[in-house]
């Protein structure tokens, strides 16, 4: 089953573009400058043209699988570049010239050779959203530790086992993908991510989950593929993506309506009765009203 492509995060390419492949001579790529154009790149040989480095007020710079093993220092003369595509390529390490970006807002590293982020990438203060998915990471990042308005973390496909006690300090972060890790266990530092909207624990090993009601935020909770015997406990506003989601949500469906109806009824049995004085506390009217208030939550973005 998995998680909808539509809520699994994954690079946006301009229009016409497609990714390169590895070991082919000649791979195409794009970049947009401040009034929106996009020009076309031809890489040769994983070298990008050098002419592309005089162009100091890109925003957006597109490398995807253009079989780059390492990126020129020039980079860090793009100051204004927001966008960064650097998927499926051969990076075995973060360009340092990548950490002196201050405006990159949106970065792309999946799918290259990657086993750790260098502690100078935590000087990426204006980055929203990461994209790390398919790379070797064995160990979660702790420079991640020191961007705290970080907004989408994406790092599915690796080798991670265990979570830092300090992730919390990522108290901006709203969407959170973990797919095809070596958990064995959901660990308790995520009950404390109370902002959190999405969590996707896609194809891990956890056989069991703890009550997720606390993460009042969450919207969309996946767990497929993991060897669990029922759906996870979750608030009324979840989506849930896995195995006995279906006709846990179904269930859950039939019993919000029912409730629903009968307070449409206690609210049409109160406005018979004798109008209560203003300010006496009805203990009908508030109950009612705040509990159908609560379950009106919708799935939101994150």
């Amino acid at each position: 089953m998995g998680v909808p492509w539509g809520l699994r995060p994954y690079p946006p390419r301009p229009r016409g573009v497609q990714p390169g492949f590895v070991g082919f001579e000649t791979t195409s790529a794009a970049a947009e400058g401040p009034e929106g154009i996009e020009q076309r790149l031809e890489v040769r040989g994983g070298r990008i043209p050098a002419a592309l480095w005089a162009q100091r007020g890109l925003r957006k710079l597109y490398l995807s699988g253009t079989g780059l093993r390492e990126v020129p220092a020039e980079l860090a003369a793009l100051r204004h570049l927001r966008t960064l595509a650097l998927d499926g390529n051969e990076l075995l390490e973060v360009p340092e010239a990548l950490c002196r970006l201050p405006r990159l807002a949106y970065l792309y590293l999946g799918r290259n050779g990657l086993q750790g982020l260098p502690p100078a990438f935590a000087r990426l203060q204006s980055l929203r959203c990461l994209w790390l998915e398919g790379n070797f990471l064995a160990r979660f990042p702790r420079a991640l530790l020191r961007l705290p308005d970080l907004r989408s973390l994406q790092l599915g496909d690796n080798r991670l086992a265990r979570l830092p006690a300090g992730l919390p300090r990522m108290a901006g972060l709203r969407g959170l993908w973990l797919y095809g890790n070596r958990f064995e266990e959901f660990l308790a530092v995520l009950l404390r991510m109370v902002h959190l909207r999405v969590l996707d624990l896609d194809r891990n090993r956890i056989t069991r989950f703890p009550d997720l009601a606390c993460l009042s935020s969450l919207r969309l909770l996946s767990y497929d593929h993991n060897p669990v015997r029922q759906p996870p406990s979750v608030g009324d506003a979840v989506q849930l993506v896995g195995d006995g989601a279906q006709e846990f949500m179904e269930a859950r469906q039939e019993r919000l309506q029912s409730l629903q109806h009968q307070e449409e009824e206690e609210e049409e049995e109160g406005t018979e009765a004798a109008p209560a004085a203003p300010g006496d506390g009805s203990p009908l009217l508030e109950d009612g009203e705040g509990s159908f208030a609560a379950l009106r939550g919708s799935p939101g973005e994150t």
